[in-house]
């Protein structure tokens, strides 16, 4: 579909059978032999649970961190594919953003990296091309494991990057890098979707199957942009739309969520989704007769 773009969780996969969030972490903790001093609490913000495990181990065991992250790597490989999948390659989008590490949305592993740079460790650029679909792995990929976001300063150092980019401008040395600010590009009508920051500020969004906590500080931090150039500074246009959909049967209980993403300029879909399968199919349905 001309120009289609979709922001895509890990949601999607829970559809599969396999391993689940709470069998990785468990199997982190185990990689780690921390397993007598870590517990597992919801309460904990992942990126600083990550952290916990990660010091722990370090301080224990002189783990290194290259190597808890290409265990995840290969961990998070071992995701199958589903309907689901297929399904959103049917609709042909322009782009996928996706905070996922693996392949899945692909539907095999890319050959080539179409990026504008190749990053090791931050993702403002890290980009697939695969039968005219640009995949955008936001979050890092399995081909990388030391770009897999994970950690509390893993996050604090791909929003500074984002930030820069958007921002003051980056500094990067490769010339094939916009050295000008996003700001400063679309001011001079010069956007030529260098990052997937590009297109929160001009192309509609759907996304789905992403819980969007809030440790995921990253993507917070670009709604909020956003909408203070919409709605308060309002030095560039902000023409686009961002949609976000939800399980009605999770509305109520996640009102404080969605009461934040609405006052960012999000809208919020919600769609029955008592069988995870069904949902995800009605969502690809309605943006198929939408677009």
């Amino acid at each position: 579909m001309k120009n289609l773009i979709l922001l895509i969780g890990n949601d999607i996969n829970n559809i599969s059978h396999g391993q689940s969030w709470k069998d990785l972490l468990q199997d982190i903790v185990t990689f780690c032999h921390v397993g007598d001093c870590i517990e597992l609490d919801d309460k904990k913000p992942f990126p600083l649970l990550y952290e916990e495990i990660f010091l722990t181990a370090s301080k224990k065991q002189k783990i290194r961190e290259k190597d808890l992250k290409s265990f995840i790597a290969i961990k998070a490989a071992e995701i199958k594919g589903n309907g689901i999948h297929s399904a959103i390659r049917a609709l042909k989008p322009t782009h996928i953003l996706t905070t996922n590490y693996e392949f899945t949305l692909e539907g095999s592993t890319p050959f080539e990296n179409t990026s504008l740079i190749n990053e090791k460790f931050y993702s403002i650029f890290r980009r697939y091309k695969m039968n005219d679909i640009n995949y955008w792995h936001i979050h890092g990929d399995c081909l990388n494991p030391m770009s897999i976001n994970l950690g509390f300063e893993h996050y604090g150092g791909q929003l500074q990057m984002m930030r820069n980019y958007v921002v003051s401008g980056t500094v990067y040395t490769s010339k094939e890098v916009p050295k000008a600010s996003l700001l400063r590009r679309i001011h001079a009508k010069q956007v030529y979707f260098h990052s997937w920051i590009d297109l929160f500020f001009t192309n509609d969004i759907h996304i789905f199957g992403l819980s969007l906590d809030f440790v995921e500080t990253d993507l917070w931090w670009l709604l909020t942009y956003r909408a203070r150039q919409k709605f308060h500074h309002k030095n560039i246009p902000v023409p686009n739309e961002i949609y976000y959909y939800i399980p009605e049967e999770y509305v109520a209980a996640s009102k404080f969520k969605l009461d934040l993403l609405t006052a960012n300029d999000v809208t919020i879909v919600s769609l029955p989704g008592k069988d995870k399968a069904a949902y995800y199919q009605s969502i690809i349905t309605r943006i198929a007769k939408a677009n």
